[in-house]
């Protein structure tokens, strides 16, 4: 039955119409409304995204950094510890009393030198990569602070932008909620379900009998139906609830 209620020929159905209508004019917004705010929170999320990631780039370098400083920290410790075998071995070579212990100690001596020149020069390596990584630290934490109060500023344009859409969401939620006490519950119902199978939009106009939810034509007979607004009729093509439009 594309009639959705004939209980009683004397109600009054222009009113639950217009009703209706002023009910879906609500929800258009509300749906509206709540699209433009999902909107805004995607790009508030898109900008901490972006903001985090440079972040990480940021810990990642200062990580880079640490190491690099350990690393160095590691290599003079080992320096100090060749140094002091190379110490004790030149006092050693003193007090030999034969020429194998003395090959031996200025062997001792010598491998000691050699793996002090081979720190030293690695030494050399982590120094200049260290300072690498401390001025790009420097630099990203400058680039950092600039991008972070940059995001922030926008963020919270972003946000007072949508203060004023967030005002009339809470007046259309209202105003659906107080139309919705002068509906019967079966109809309030009929409107949601509807609604929710067509993206919010469960009530329209018909004009020169054509549906202006779903574009389709309706037969002249219901058209008649539709015009006259004594029941509530459901288009037969999308179930939506019509009405006549003049315009």
């Amino acid at each position: 039955m594309n009639e959705i209620s004939k209980k009683d020929s004397k109600k009054d159905f222009k009113k639950d119409i217009e009703a209706l209508v002023k009910l879906q004019e609500a929800e258009t917004q509300i749906v509206r409304l709540r699209d433009v705010l999902e909107k805004v929170e995607k790009k508030k999320g898109k900008l901490s995204g972006q903001l985090k990631q440079f972040e990480n780039a940021l810990e990642k370098n200062k990580e880079d950094s640490a190491k690099a400083l350990s690393a160095i920290r590691d290599i003079e410790m080992e320096i100090q510890v060749v140094d002091d075998r190379i110490i004790k071995s030149n006092e050693k070579l003193r007090m030999v009393k034969t020429n194998k212990e003395y090959q031996l100690f200025l062997r001792e001596v010598d491998d000691n030198k050699k793996r002090k020149d081979a720190l030293e020069t690695e030494l050399l390596e982590y120094f200049d990569e260290n300072e690498k990584q401390e001025e790009i630290v420097e630099e990203t934490e400058k680039e950092y602070l600039l991008l972070k109060d940059k995001i922030e500023t926008e963020q919270k344009e972003i946000e007072k932008q949508s203060i004023d859409d967030r005002e009339l969401l809470d007046e259309f939620l209202n105003q659906q909620k107080d139309i919705g006490k002068r509906l019967d519950s079966s109809l309030m119902n009929r409107f949601a379900k509807i609604s929710k199978m067509n993206e919010g939009l469960a009530v329209v106009g018909v004009n020169n009998e054509v549906c202006m939810g779903c574009f389709m034509n309706i037969p002249p007979q219901l058209y008649i139906e539709v015009q006259r607004g004594n029941s509530l009729i459901s288009c037969p093509q999308c179930s939506r609830i019509i009405y006549y439009s003049k315009s």
